[in-house]
């Protein structure tokens, strides 16, 4: 054969491969990811608001003329510090059915004190074995017996019981002025029914703090029981997250919070404290139904950090429900259902392979695999109705 001919049949078979490889099917760009270990956290986020924990709602104690109230919200108070006068109405200060309501609440606030010191000593009990159940863990930690979870639980323990045994001590303080309250009331109907003369009935704030609202501001007539005004220790603040009954049932005291969008540059931590036993129906913005849980979270971050939250803050409250270290994460996005369990596609040797894995926790954007991946593998992200067993693929190039 000539050499003209050999040109030729070579150029011939060379145009034909071109041809051939022209109808090949083009390798399908994709999104991937790499499968690699780290951290996933398994949380819930809800809408809460601060609120003072330590308040008092003072009201008149009797009817009659209220003068005016020359203390706004915000302002300052001492512990005893006179923030309310009335001029009592001598009619209803004689009434002897006024004088009985009035020895029978005075009875009630003994017995209501007597139960609060009780529950205070209860509550301290329960925070001295927590500080032992704590001394115990951190020693076992140490000899390598226990894992740093115990020591953290019972560390959460303790903040729990602590906040507990000082919401009972503020208990006894309540109680303590109720009762004040009730025997001032007593004994200024006491003294107008021996003949005496008319004397007026101060309200004094119970703590030193901030005035957080007047509800009842210009001289005038006050009924008995009429709220005067509020106040409270805004250091004391605390959370109340309103969250979907099947998510409180995950959360525990103790439980990890953090707090963003709060106005502040960084997050916040905070503990729960106390899940409601009892659960509220709420219609949600889209007209639905949903059983909602009240949940109240103590701030563990250092006051200086959030000296700028007050009472009734808008904060966005992240529950941490799980937790882990070190594990084989992949996004999501890239898990489908096939059969009855998770599957994935892997890229081998460019072309896409179908994987079942078998996934534990998950939360918005990764997931945890417990089996059926390995470390360094590239998945697809996001497969469509194209991608199939053995279907070529390349990676999406950037732009």
């Amino acid at each position: 054969m000539k050499r003209g001919h050999i040109g030729i049949a070579l150029l011939a078979l060379a145009v034909a491969a071109g041809i051939a490889y022209g109808f090949l099917p083009r390798p399908i760009a994709v999104d991937s990811a790499t499968i690699a270990k780290g951290h996933l956290a398994v949380t819930v986020e809800e809408e809460g608001r601060t609120r003072v924990r330590e308040r008092y709602q003072l009201s008149a104690p009797v009817a009659g003329f209220a003068r005016r109230i020359t203390l706004k919200a915000g302002d300052a108070v001492q512990a005893g510090q006179v923030v309310a006068v009335i001029e009592p109405t001598r009619a209803a200060s004689l009434d002897p059915r006024s004088r009985a309501q009035t020895e029978a609440q005075v009875k009630a606030a003994q017995a209501t004190l007597a139960a609060a010191r009780d529950t205070a000593k209860a509550a301290a009990a329960d925070e001295r074995l927590a500080e032992q159940d704590l001394a115990r863990s951190t020693a076992l930690y140490q000899a390598k017996f226990v894992a740093q979870a115990a020591v953290d639980q019972a560390s959460a323990r303790l903040q729990a019981n602590r906040a507990t045994r000082q919401a009972s001590e503020q208990n006894i303080r309540v109680a303590e002025h109720q009762l004040a309250a009730a025997r001032a009331t007593l004994a200024q109907a006491s003294h107008l029914a021996s003949g005496g003369p008319e004397a007026n009935v101060v309200i004094a704030s119970p703590v030193t703090g901030r005035v957080l609202g007047v509800g009842h501001e210009s001289e005038g007539s006050v009924q008995a029981g009429q709220a005067m005004l509020e106040v409270g220790n805004p250091e004391s603040l605390e959370v109340l997250v309103e969250l979907l009954s099947t998510s409180a049932v995950k959360l525990a005291p103790g439980s990890r919070v953090r707090l963003d969008r709060w106005g502040g540059e960084q997050p916040l931590e905070a503990v729960v404290r106390v899940v409601e036993p009892a659960g509220f129906t709420k219609v949600s913005a889209l007209g639905v139904e949903e059983q909602r849980v009240r949940v109240l979270c103590d701030l563990t971050t250092p006051r200086g950090q959030w000296r700028q939250l007050g009472d009734g803050y808008r904060v966005e409250a992240s529950f941490v429900l799980w937790q882990g270290d070190d594990l084989v994460l992949a996004p999501t996005s890239a898990l489908f259902r096939h059969g009855d369990g998770w599957a994935v596609f892997v890229m081998d040797a460019g072309r896409a392979r179908l994987r079942p894995v078998r996934v534990g926790q998950r939360n918005g954007t990764s997931a945890q695999i417990l089996s059926g991946l390995k470390v360094g593998e590239t998945v697809v992200m996001r497969p469509d109705d194209r991608i199939k067993e053995g279907v070529r693929v390349a990676p999406r190039q950037p732009g």
